[in-house]
């Protein structure tokens, strides 16, 4: 890949990843591990698995930095690797299992008291209990502001697909937090 250096601040840090600089690897990694972290607990992992996963991951990146072509952002690429290393990870650990049982199963006892934001609100912890996959889905589309075409592509999904897994997660999470709302407001009458 061939880049301008002088376009601007970002395309100076590519510059710089695409051509080995260890120090700008160092910031590629501060600046996305709890991107990276987020995805491995949003498809069940603990939080060994994630450290695991978020290694191999940034290792990926590190080794494929070069190929990459730019088509689309850098964060929707290693949110791409993360998601493949995550997914091998489980398929390797359950070998005989079938993939989404193991993930429905496993994905509320890994991540019972896992908070997606600093006020414990009730929408992400509802997030929790959705499908990992829908769940995923759901984080990438409003959490880290994802357009459907960046999570077809990590998710290697089609994006009708995805905007089935997206409605579906919103309709869940509506039944779910209705019933939540409706305990709060006859807590607070009383």
């Amino acid at each position: 890949m061939v880049l301008d250096s002088g376009k601007n601040e970002k395309d100076g840090f590519l510059h710089r990843l695409v051509n080995g600089d260890r120090l700008a690897f160092a910031d590629f990694v501060k600046k996305y591990q709890q991107d990276v972290f987020l995805c491995c607990r949003t498809l069940g992992l603990n939080y060994d698995e994630s450290q695991d996963v978020a290694s191999e991951a940034f290792l990926g990146a590190y080794q494929g930095i070069r190929r990459f072509a730019g088509k689309s952002k850098l964060d929707t690429w290693l949110w791409k690797i993360t998601y493949h290393k995550a997914i091998n990870y489980l398929r390797g650990k359950i070998r005989n299992q079938n993939l989404q049982e193991y993930l429905q199963k496993n994905y509320n006892e890994e991540c019972p008291n896992q908070n997606f934001n600093e006020n414990n609100d009730y929408v992400w912890d509802a997030v929790k209990k959705l499908p990992p996959e829908q769940a995923l889905t759901i984080v990438l589309f409003y959490r880290q502001e994802k357009s459907i075409k960046e999570i077809a592509k990590i998710m290697n999904k089609n994006q009708n697909t995805v905007k089935t897994d997206l409605f579906r997660g919103r309709e869940k999470l509506k039944d779910l937090l209705s019933g939540k709302l409706e305990r709060l407001g006859n807590a607070a009458e009383r």
